[in-house]
């Protein structure tokens, strides 16, 4: 499968934003988009003024790169938000938050996005007793997730103590290293500064 191999940094500075894909390094003063914010490239530096579609190309790049999809994969989630009832923008954000990767980056399982990722594919967790190895399934209120036995003394899962606070929605317990999904995630739960309704646009077009 396509996936983007070049330096992980350069995506935060194209969009202008933390997007925290490399775990602590972003919240140190190591983290590239505080030493250079500005955009990549020989022109990044240049201004220029942003049409209305480019603001909605931006907009659904920036919250595609936070969570680590494809285009394709980003569509046939956006495609799901539409047959759901209720607001789409809001729908999107609410199954990318769902997604087995991101609640065991939330738990703080791990550092990142993209290794919650690989900790996922290798087979390292359950779900609701079940091995569980698809990064992409959805996750509904009342899964709990827990690392396998055969998993708990490996490295990945030694310096997990405080890494991060779960939020509201999900429970997380350090010592037994599992974790619940307390309750369906609201719009005032996902901390991207993003604006769903231009993505809804863009692909409305």
């Amino acid at each position: 499968m396509a996936r983007y191999t070049d330096a992980s940094c350069r995506l935060c500075r194209r969009e202008g934003d933390k997007l925290f894909l490399k775990g602590q390094r972003c919240y140190s003063t190591k983290c590239a988009l505080a030493r250079r914010s500005f955009a990549p490239g020989q022109h990044g530096q240049g201004r220029k003024k942003v049409s209305e579609y480019g603001l909605q190309l931006r907009e659904k790049q920036k919250t595609k790169r936070f969570y680590g999809l494809l285009e394709n994969q980003f569509r046939t989630m956006f495609d799901r938000a539409v047959r759901m009832d209720g607001k789409t923008g809001e729908n999107l954000l609410r199954l990318l938050e769902l997604r087995m990767d991101n609640i065991v980056y939330r738990m703080g399982f791990a550092p990142s996005r993209a290794k919650a990722r690989q900790l996922v594919t290798h087979g390292h967790f359950l779900l609701n007793g079940k091995k569980a190895d698809i990064p992409s399934m959805t996750l509904k209120a009342g899964d709990e997730i827990s690392v396998r036995q055969s998993s708990r003394k490996s490295p990945a899962f030694e310096n997990i103590s405080g890494a991060r606070t779960a939020p509201a929605w999900l429970s997380f317990d350090e010592e037994k290293l599992t974790g619940k999904i307390i309750q369906i995630p609201t719009r005032e739960d996902v901390d991207l500064e993003v604006k769903e309704t231009l993505i809804v646009e863009l692909y409305s077009k």
